[in-house]
């Protein structure tokens, strides 16, 4: 389902947002708050909890058996552990840098700013990995041996990523066309 209206684009889990203040550049990406992961991640804590104390109140010692329960509980309650993000933000500022924002459900905010002289280019990168496949934005640093991930927590569809992609194209007048246009028509092999 795809909803669009004011800068405003809204695909699965996730929704889009641009807006300009006074100057600056704002797009933002939420997710949608998910009641059923949220019912998973205390039942998980509730498992952990019940078998650490199944384990340690009991009258018997603690035997290998314990310790690997203790452990398979562990891993179950961090398998389905909530993650607390709300969105997103890449503010732009002209002539001084991009912020790179999280927002957490608690109120926390971490923010990294990067500044327009260490901004080589904004890369759009198609990321494949055994199990799946999915599209990234990162920027291309000077003096850095590795790739700033614009979206550390997210991976929203690459449909929201282009937009910001050439807003960040724009910014630091780096050239915004590829040959292949892979962006409006991904390249997939004909059988």
């Amino acid at each position: 389902m795809v909803l669009e209206q004011k800068g405003e684009t809204s695909s699965g889990m996730y929704t889009y947002k641009h807006r300009g203040d006074k100057g600056v550049d704002i797009h933002e990406i939420f997710v949608k708050k998910s009641r059923t992961r949220v019912l998973l991640s205390y039942t998980g804590l509730i498992l952990l909890l019940a078998i650490v104390c199944r384990s340690l109140l009991g009258k018997e010692k603690l035997y290998l058996e314990s310790v690997w329960s203790i452990t398979f509980g562990v891993l179950v309650a961090k398998f389905l552990q909530y993650k607390p993000v709300k969105k997103e933000s890449v503010v732009i500022m002209p002539f001084f840098g991009v912020q790179l924002e999280i927002h957490f459900w608690s109120g926390r905010v971490d923010r990294h700013f990067v500044p327009i002289g260490k901004i080589l280019k904004p890369l759009l990168n198609e990321c494949v990995t055994p199990v799946t496949c999915y599209w990234s934005l990162a920027l291309l640093l000077r003096d850095e041996e590795e790739l700033k991930l614009v979206f550390q927590k997210f991976r929203p569809p690459v449909k929201m990523l282009v937009p910001i992609w050439r807003a960040l194209c724009a910014f630091t007048d780096s050239e915004c066309t590829s040959q292949h246009s892979a962006v409006s028509k991904p390249n997939r092999s004909e059988a």
